[in-house]
């Protein structure tokens, strides 16, 4: 009988030793590490242990072959640190696309053609397209989003599509609008999305530009994904607009806020530049 994992909505479902080991590898642990883990875990597994139990005994297990390894696996429960009201998550999906040459500013509100005001979390352009973007962060990172929030804001897009507005120093008239979480859609939510040109990211899709695969592809990790910092030193990096591992690396300056030793400063840059070699 196989052992259930209890999910933190609730739910559960089978444990899965290939999912297990296929994001041990994707994490860049090799195959003989990553079969000793799971073998260690399939060991210590209990019917209804819980998603964070299991992840943070894989995280444990990694730590001790290598934390940039381990900060890689890190990677959804760090995109969940950006919490919990969500600010810095829109913070992060502003510098996903400044770093593919776009201009962005967070937090803006616009008057649709009804004049209604709508709370934009992304503005985002590159003189070619003009997009509006929605984040829908969640603390429950298992969490699905209905199709009820595509829908709403494909109403929202429709209000300001017809609108021109200043950002950047130019016109800004949006075109494209994109929804983005952290969690998951459900099928109906991509289905419709699709059916009215409504771009989603989210942690699984689309399969080629996921959140997941963006970010591993360009390197594109949160700050919270370092296993060498503390959660009030994440913080306190956050409040400066250090938002990716990647601006740590090329402005190590920021360090020197705090009274880091040097050992332990060359520790926090070793990992932080180990994990955008991959």
């Amino acid at each position: 009988m196989s052992v259930l994992i209890t999910k933190q909505s609730g739910e559960t479902a089978p444990f899965s030793k290939d999912s297990l080991r296929k994001s041990l590898l994707n994490s860049g642990a090799d195959e003989i590490d990553a079969e000793k883990i799971c073998q260690k875990i399939e060991k210590e597994i209990y019917n209804g242990i819980t998603t964070k139990e299991l992840y943070e005994k894989a995280f444990k297990l990694l730590k001790e072959i290598r934390s940039s390894i381990a900060a890689r696996y890190s990677l959804k429960r760090a995109l969940q640190d950006l919490g919990p009201e969500g600010f810095y998550f829109e913070k992060w999906v502003a510098k996903v696309f400044e770093v593919q040459g776009y201009d962005t500013i967070t937090g803006q509100q616009l008057t649709g053609e009804s004049l209604v005001n709508h709370e934009i979390d992304v503005v985002i352009s590159n003189r070619d397209t003009d997009i509006v973007c929605e984040c829908k962060f969640r603390n429950d990172i298992d969490a699905k989003i209905s199709v009820t929030t595509p829908m709403y804001f494909l109403s929202r897009f429709n209000d300001l599509k017809n609108r021109e507005f200043t950002f950047f120093n130019r016109s800004f008239k949006p075109n494209k609008g994109f929804l983005i979480t952290n969690a998951f859609f459900t099928s109906d939510s991509i289905a419709f999305a699709e059916c009215y040109h409504i771009n989603l990211i989210s942690w699984n899709y689309p399969e080629e530009y996921s959140i997941k695969k963006l970010t591993d592809k360009q390197g594109l990790y949160p700050i919270t994904c370092l296993t060498t910092l503390t959660k009030e030193e994440e913080k306190i990096l956050l409040s400066k607009n250090c938002i990716l591992v990647r601006e740590l690396v090329r402005n190590p300056v920021l360090l020197d806020h705090f009274k880091f030793s040097d050992d332990r400063k060359k520790i926090i840059l070793n990992e932080a530049k180990e994990l955008l070699a991959r």
